[in-house]
């Protein structure tokens, strides 16, 4: 995370602590989603039930940042491009716990398909719309870590990419259902799982609207992607304008301590 610094180490301190507070509770959520989906296709049952003990420290770290934030604005009263990026994270801790929820949905059907017995309908396309929905979601965490706004952007239009496969997964379970009338209540598990991972695509989705929004001071939300290139473009000229700021900050230190020649 890249961010100017300030006359106050205090702040600097704190909102560095929010930063890695939001990152912990990402790779958290992460870890989540990839061990439900592991306890689905193994038909783990002790891998579900840590998967949704796991959700109570979601909701702590919640908390916890929740109560970071809250302090952090009350006695730093942070302006501008500050703010931004702290009401980003305050909205990304929500996303990042819905994450979680959705993930707990999926371990409860992992019990549930586990307890039906075999069965291989589905599971194809849960595994192939995972791939894609924990790639974005580790490219947007990632993006905000380095606010790199180009990556946040490509996240987002992974969000088609991921819609459509979600389509075309719903399209294939409903072809089951039809040749084999049988399966109908696995197959209805499965949907909710490909419908909590289209949810995940969603929220990580929002997390790198939010890194755009932060960089550039443009709301991408409900945006089509030609505003959100602009805004791309004028998150590079800013992060850009800041390099050469720090670049000619630390020249001129650099002058000010050399014995004079003359």
């Amino acid at each position: 995370m890249q961010s100017d610094k300030h006359i106050s180490k205090s702040f600097d301190q704190d909102l560095d602590e929010a930063i890695r507070l939001f990152l912990v509770m990402g790779d958290h959520a992460a870890s989540q989603v990839a061990k439900a989906i592991h306890a689905l296709i193994d038909k783990d049952d002790t891998l579900a039930q840590e998967v949704i003990e796991m959700d109570f420290d979601i909701n702590r770290q919640e908390v916890e940042l929740d109560e970071h934030i809250l302090l952090l604005v009350a006695k730093r009263q942070p302006a501008a491009s500050d703010l931004r990026l702290v009401m980003s994270i305050s909205k990304g801790v929500v996303d990042l716990e819905r994450i979680g929820d959705e993930a707990v949905k999926i371990a409860k059907m992992a019990n549930k398909l586990a307890a039906q017995g075999k069965s291989a309908y589905g599971y194809a396309e849960v595994q192939h719309l995972s791939n894609q929905v924990r790639l974005m979601l580790h490219n947007a965490l990632e993006a905000f870590s380095q606010s790199n706004a180009e990556q946040a952007f490509e996240v987002m239009r992974n969000d088609d990419v991921v819609n459509e496969e979600y389509q075309s997964a719903m399209r294939a379970l409903m072809t089951y259902i039809m040749e084999d009338a049988r399966h109908v209540s696995k197959v209805i598990n499965i949907v909710w799982v490909l419908r909590a991972l289209e949810r995940i695509g969603d929220h990580a989705q929002n997390i790198a609207e939010l890194v755009i929004n932060y960089i550039s001071g443009q709301d991408v939300r409900h945006s089509d992607y030609t505003l959100v290139e602009k805004a791309v473009q004028e998150a590079n000229d800013r992060m850009a304008a800041r390099h050469d700021g720090a670049m000619s900050e630390n020249m001129s230190t650099t002058d000010a301590g050399l014995p004079d020649t003359d």
